[in-house]
Formats: structure tokens, C-alpha cells, sequence
């Protein structure tokens, strides 16, 4: 799969912006602020229906503009696809494909995988377990439709259960029909994010190994609160408790992937740069389960990698990345020419655009 155009209008510090891609490696360099992490932005706009900076669309328009556009055409299996987003302020978003819109936007998650890695990534180690569930969540349901449905529904119906366990007014029998639902889709949710987990390890831990150079130890770990009970008995038993704290204590939306290195907690002991290996790996173990589940490789976006990385395993990663087994890259980086001589160094052939407030120009040197 390859992205071989993209339109910008009123996109962030865009006012117009279009640029073509024939090659398998895209480069954009440029001071901090110039808007290259938008572009990439852009493209996950594309491939996942919003932003990975901002969730709020409407912040994403150009200062006092009335729309923003985000188009594109990729090139999947020989076959050319066009998708379109766009926004005008006090309405919905519309998002098409081949000029035709989703009844659901759901129904566009997963068509067009991407992985991308950025500096946002250190909130998934660094802040609670919602992140890290969000995460396992995100790179599942680009390959597992049903998997996205089912956890669509189980959120709506634990919604329901603490809004009413918060307003005290939940009899045993609301409470009977409420718990019924959330078993089917709990347990295959829980299901799930062990075969994933089960899944990565040993991709994750290859990687890791490369960057690194073998120099940590790190792992994975589930911990779910149905890894050793009943999701129906679980609920039964946390019922009084649940009533006293008012919310719902019990069930996957608990669940915890612990992060570890050398047997200690990554958050707690790791450096920065030992954190972002760790992410890093993470993210190109996520790109090769996409790659075969989905049977199409998936664009990968490096925003900002080489902040925190030493000089050996900034040349290892783009060693790495620079394989054809990684199909399209687009990266950013702050420093114009560290990149480029670090692909020439590799002989990779790649685009290089240079980026300054809202203006892009190819680089052909």
C-alpha cells in the first residue's frame, strides 16, 4: 500500500498543500513548529478518521478558516483509492471513499493500517492504564471488526451501569439485566487481548534485541481481573462494592499491560531513551501483526524518533526501517540534513521536503 498524493486545505498551518510520493521512503525536515508532525498528522486523519494530536476536529481548522479538506490516493493492490475528510465548523465530519461517504466511520477503521510512532507515545508507558488499554484496543480493531463492535457495546452498557450507580438508583434486577450483557462481550475482549499479547512478544522482543543490541530485558505482561475468575461470578461478588463506590470495579475496562524491563516497572526505572527503544519496538511488532493480518503492509509514520536515542540505535532503527520489508515511511525530523546522511550512509533512496510555516518544497539534492 503507498500513499501517492495528498491535499491539504485549512489544515492546521496549511492554507494548500498538495504533494506527490513515487518513492518508499518520505523525509520531512524543518525547524520545530513548521508544521511537518501535521503532515504526518494528516495522513492518520486518511487511515484512521482523526487526529493523533488533537480529538478535537474543529482545532484542527486553520485559524479563522470556515472547512479544513484532507485528501488522498492511494495505491493498494493495483488498485487506486481516493478518500476524502472533510469539515466545515457546526457540522459533522464527512469522510468518503471513491466519492462515496461511510454510513459509519467505523466501517473505514482498518481499510488503510498505519503505525505511527511520535512522542505522544510516552503517555501509553507514562500515565495510567487507560492508555495502555486504548493502545491494545486500537491495534486490534484495525484487523477485528467484531472485536470493535464488542467493545463499542460493552462500553455503552458499563456507561449505563455507572451512571446509574452513580445516581443510586439501580435495583438488583437493572442491575441482573445490565450484567447479563457484559460477559459475551467482556470475555472476548478479554480473549482477545491475550492472543494479541501472546501475539507480539516474541516480535516485540526481536526488535528490541536490534535497537538495543541486546542490552535490556523487557516484557509483557497482561493482568486482568478474569485471568483467574468468572467474568458472571466476578460481578456477583463486586456488586456491594460497586454500589459503595459508585462505579463499576470490575471487568476488562480494568485491565492493566504492565510494561517491564529487567523485571522492573519501564516507567519507573528506565531511561528516556531506554523508554523509547521500548516504544519503538512495540510499534514495529504492531506493524508486522497488521502487516499479516491484514495482508498489506501498513504506512509507517516516525515523528521525531531520533530525540532520546544514542547514535547506535538511531543507525540501527533506520537500518531497520529502511528494508523493503516496511513498505512506506514517512519521517520528520528537526535537524535538515541528520536524516538524509543517515540514509545515504545506508544507501536508501528517499524524498526529502523541506517544511517551513505552511510551505513545502522538494528537496532534489
Amino acid at each position: 500500500m503507498h500513499l501517492k498524493e495528498l491535499q491539504l486545505i485549512n489544515f492546521k498551518n496549511y492554507e494548500s498543500a498538495t504533494m506527490h510520493f513515487d518513492e518508499s521512503v518520505v523525509v520531512f525536515t524543518g525547524k520545530n513548529g513548521s508544521g511537518k508532525t501535521n503532515l504526518l498528522d494528516a495522513i492518520h486523519y486518511l487511515c484512521a478518521c482523526k487526529s493523533f494530536i488533537n480529538p478535537i476536529d474543529t482545532q484542527n481548522i486553520l485559524h479563522e478558516a470556515p472547512f479544513f479538506v484532507v485528501q488522498g490516493s492511494f495505491e493498494n493492490n493495483d488498485k487506486t483509492e481516493a478518500i476524502y475528510c472533510g469539515l466545515k465548523r457546526g457540522q459533522k465530519k464527512i469522510f468518503k471513499k471513491n466519492g462515496k461517504d461511510y454510513e459509519r466511520l467505523a466501517e473505514h477503521i482498518g481499510q488503510f493500517p498505519q503505525v505511527i510512532i511520535s512522542p505522544s507515545d510516552a503517555t501509553i508507558i507514562l500515565e495510567g492504564s487507560e492508555e495502555r488499554r486504548r493502545w491494545m484496543d486500537s491495534v486490534i480493531a484495525q484487523y477485528n471488526r467484531n472485536y470493535l463492535d464488542k467493545l463499542i457495546q460493552y462500553n455503552r452498557i458499563v456507561a449505563q451501569r455507572n451512571a446509574g450507580l452513580k445516581q443510586g438508583n439501580l435495583t438488583d434486577e437493572l442491575l441482573d439485566i445490565l450484567d447479563m450483557q457484559l460477559p459475551d462481550k467482556g470475555n472476548y475482549i478479554h480473549a482477545q487481548r491475550i492472543a494479541f499479547i501472546e501475539q507480539i512478544q516474541p516480535l516485540f522482543h526481536h526488535y528490541y534485541e536490534w535497537i538495543s543490541g541486546n542490552a535490556e530485558a523487557v516484557k509483557l505482561e497482561y493482568d486482568s481481573q478474569l485471568n483467574n475468575q468468572k467474568f458472571e461470578d466476578a460481578l456477583l461478588q463486586a456488586r456491594q462494592k460497586d454500589r459503595m463506590m459508585q462505579y463499576s470495579t470490575l471487568g476488562v475496562h480494568k485491565d492493566e499491560l504492565q510494561m517491564k524491563m529487567n523485571g522492573f516497572p519501564l516507567k519507573k526505572y528506565a531511561s528516556q531513551g531506554q523508554q523509547k527503544s521500548f516504544m519503538i519496538a512495540l510499534k514495529l511488532a504492531q506493524f508486522d501483526i497488521l502487516a499479516k493480518e491484514k495482508g498489506l503492509k501498513p504506512l509507517l509514520l516516525l515523528d521525531d524518533i531520533f530525540d532520546k536515542l544514542d547514535e547506535q540505535r538511531t543507525t540501527a532503527l533506520m537500518k531497520l526501517v529502511s528494508q523493503q520489508h516496511f513498505g512506506q515511511i514517512f519521517i520528520t525530523d528537526a535537524h535538515v540534513e541528520r536524516v538524509a546522511e543517515i540514509l545515504r550512509g545506508i544507501n536508501c533512496s528517499f524524498a526529502h521536503f523541506l517544511v517551513e510555516q505552511g510551505s513545502i518544497t522538494r528537496n532534489e539534492a
